[in-house]
């Protein structure tokens, strides 16, 4: 059987081949979001690999027919564009992998909690936010995906962009300082985009202060606005910033270890409170000691604000670098509101 990666190079199609985020049909998509269920639901022990989908077709979350162990579905599709030799070992193109936790290497003190991958040429490219240690897998591996992320829910977000977009992510990217374990940085991007050939090549490029907002555009014209905070603002990135620059309430979802969690807070004007439960349509709730995810939400419904990224609410990660990517978006915020099923409120 030919697969798809097969089947582009032999029709020379990824010599023209725009990169961007893919849907699960293999289709350019301007974004997508997938959420990934855990083995432990309460009363019930599922595969691990099922997960959720959502893009800007669709009215709600979709299960998906894919497993996401398998290199079908929105993930696999989008990332065998990097997996591509024709693409991977090319000078027209760029791309980053990221993961404080990465595949096969040992973990390392020192670096943002963040995890993430980059792929553009000269034109446009993709960045796919995601909570899933040791992933992806190194390019001449082909895709993997670890067996430690089976069993905690975990979230992804693609979006696509145009080129100058991806100055904005470098510097989105001096403030956390990720560990990048793989990257390709050519001369052709290098000039324009010198942080992150630093970044490639081991280095830490001075950050201007100690956290930064910014704004991207997708391909499409989404607006999507970035968080990023070092590790000198020692502060939970929810209560400590969002929720007070942004005046607004928060419902907050990451996970959360026992004897290390942040209560929810409601000592500052705008409050921050912790999601103890999940339910995604058609399946069954599980608790967020079982989920990987690091996502909030308003509590008001009229503000429509959604973050997903890459913090917990954790005592020790105020001392780590990380970020928010966030939206206004009708369709991702009720996407993500009708999934609360329980919070601690104030």
């Amino acid at each position: 059987m030919v697969t798809k990666i097969q089947r582009k190079l032999l029709n020379g199609l990824h010599l023209n081949t725009k990169i961007q985020c893919e849907n699960e049909a293999g289709e350019p998509v301007d974004w997508f979001i997938i959420y990934k269920l855990p083995t432990y639901k309460i009363g019930e022990v599922g595969s691990g690999v099922d997960y959720m989908y959502l893009d800007p077709s669709l009215e709600t979350w979709q299960l998906s027919k894919f497993m996401i162990n398998t290199s079908q579905g929105a993930i696999g599709n989008t990332l065998s564009q990097l997996y591509s030799k024709a693409i991977n070992k090319s000078s027209s193109s760029a791309y980053a992998l990221y993961n404080d936790s990465p595949p096969v290497l040992k973990y390392l003190r020192g670096y943002g909690h963040t995890k993430g991958v980059l792929l553009f040429d000269l034109y446009q490219g993709f960045w796919l936010s995601h909570s899933i240690p040791h992933f992806p897998s190194f390019p001449e591996m082909g895709y993997l995906y670890p067996s430690s992320g089976k069993v905690n829910g975990q979230t992804a977000l693609c979006v696509s962009l145009h080129y100058d977009q991806f100055l904005h992510i470098t510097q989105h990217l001096v403030y956390l300082f990720p560990r990048l374990y793989n990257c390709s940085v050519p001369s052709a991007f290098a000039t324009k985009l010198p942080q992150l050939a630093q970044l490639c090549a081991g280095h830490r490029p001075e950050a201007l202060s100690d956290k930064k907002m910014d704004q991207l555009v997708s391909l499409q014209g989404e607006m999507f606005f970035t968080f990023a905070k070092s590790e000198r603002f020692v502060d939970d990135i929810y209560t400590g910033w969002v929720a007070q620059v942004l005046n607004v309430n928060l419902l907050v979802e990451t996970w959360q270890r026992q004897g290390h969690d942040l209560p929810s807070n409601c000592s500052l004007p705008n409050h921050v409170m912790n999601i103890k439960r999940i339910r995604l349509p058609g399946s069954v709730p599980f608790h967020s000691k079982y989920d990987h995810s690091k996502w909030c939400i308003s509590w008001a419904y009229q503000k429509h604000l959604t973050c997903l990224g890459d913090l917990n609410r954790e005592v020790f990660q105020m001392w780590r670098g990380g970020g928010l990517l966030c939206s206004y978006n009708t369709l991702i915020y009720k996407a993500f509101r009708q999934v609360v099923d329980w919070y601690i409120g104030c």
